[in-house]
């Protein structure tokens, strides 16, 4: 970091414990980015209820190149944050995952869905409660009538389409979670 990390206690008493482990979380935190410029972290206790807990609220900014970070964990209605070291530890995983969002976006990765295999009905065999599916790449497919999701087997046509989900069976690929498209 740049800039030393700045804690703040407000409406509470200073505590060395809770500052050493939000040294300890802020340190981890650049094991994710080496450009962190500066963390700045609030903890307070605003709720000073006589017969609940108090809650914790953490805000945390942290300042890359460009971009400023802030995780502001309001703890109205989650009553594990009576406990500050929960509210601590939340805060900062809520800061590390914006970070390691903003790395990735930097870096150029891109997550990729995988598009469900998918193709049409070749065949039935309503007698053996079976039919197969042709892949757009030629393949065969088998399916069983209990593997369809979202439509009758008996009501099924050639030509259908279908997406699925393939698995290795015993005697070839085979289908299971059928689901016909358009129906």
């Amino acid at each position: 970091m740049q800039i030393p990390l700045q804690i703040t206690f407000k409406d509470m008493d200073h505590s060395d414990a809770l500052e050493a482990k939000i040294r300890e979380k802020a340190e981890k935190l650049e094991q994710f980015s080496q450009q962190i410029m500066s963390c700045r972290v609030v903890v307070e206790e605003p709720h000073k209820h006589h017969h609940q807990g108090n809650l914790f609220s953490i805000k945390i900014d942290v300042t890359l190149p460009g971009h400023e970070i802030v995780a502001n964990k309001q703890s109205d209605q989650d009553h594990s944050h009576e406990d500050a070291y929960v509210a601590i530890r939340d805060a900062f995983d809520a800061v590390r995952r914006q970070i390691q969002d903003r790395v990735s976006k930097r870096r150029g990765d891109v997550k990729v869905h995988e598009i469900a295999p998918h193709g049409r009905i070749k065949a039935l065999y309503p007698e053996m409660d079976y039919g197969l599916i042709e892949t757009i790449d030629g393949r065969e497919i088998y399916f069983h009538r209990n593997s369809l999701i979202n439509f009758n087997f008996d009501d099924l046509e050639v030509g259908n389409k279908a997406h699925f989900s393939e698995e290795a069976g015993n005697e070839g690929p085979q289908a299971s979670s059928v689901h016909i498209e358009g129906k």
